[in-house]
C-alpha cells in the first residue's frame, strides 16, 4: 500500500532583517543559499559569517537541484504522513527539508529532487523538494 505525501500545516515563518531577503527571494519562487566572498564556498544554514574561512558573505541564487542524501517519512507523529530529507543541493551544500508531491513509498537516498515551494499557515511559500 502507498502513502501519498500531503500538504500538513507548516505554522508561521519567522521573518526578521537577517532573513528578509531569504524569504523575499522565496517569495519570487527563488532559493538563496550564502556565499563567502573570500573562499567562495557555499553554506547553509545561511549567516553573514564563513563557517569555513571567517570572511563576509553574501546572497546568491540556488539552481534549486540536488538528491535526498538522508531521508526519514514519519506516518505517526500526527494524522498526515511526511517526508522530512536531507537533501545535497547541487551546489554541494547540505539542508533539511520536506519531500512532498510524492509517493512516500517510492522515495530513496540518491533520488534527484528539485525545488517547490509550499505555503506556511500565513502564506509565505517555503522552500521543500519533490522528485525530480
Amino acid at each position: 500500500m502507498s502513502t501519498p505525501s500531503q500538504d500538513r500545516p507548516l505554522g508561521k515563518v519567522v521573518v526578521d532583517a537577517a532573513t528578509e531577503p531569504y524569504w523575499a527571494a522565496a517569495r519570487e519562487g527563488v532559493l538563496k543559499l550564502r556565499r563567502c566572498t573570500a573562499c567562495r564556498r557555499p553554506h547553509w544554514y545561511p549567516r553573514p559569517v564563513c563557517p569555513f574561512c571567517q570572511g563576509d558573505t553574501e546572497w546568491v541564487d540556488a539552481q534549486g537541484t540536488g538528491e535526498i542524501y538522508s531521508l526519514s517519512v514519519t506516518r505517526r507523529a500526527g494524522p498526515i504522513a511526511y517526508a522530512l530529507a536531507w537533501v545535497q543541493l547541487d551546489e554541494g551544500v547540505t539542508m533539511m527539508s520536506n519531500i512532498v508531491d510524492c509517493d512516500l513509498d517510492e522515495l530513496r537516498i540518491g533520488q534527484k529532487v528539485r525545488l517547490t515551494f509550499k505555503p506556511d499557515d500565513g502564506g509565505q511559500p517555503v522552500p521543500m523538494f519533490t522528485p525530480a
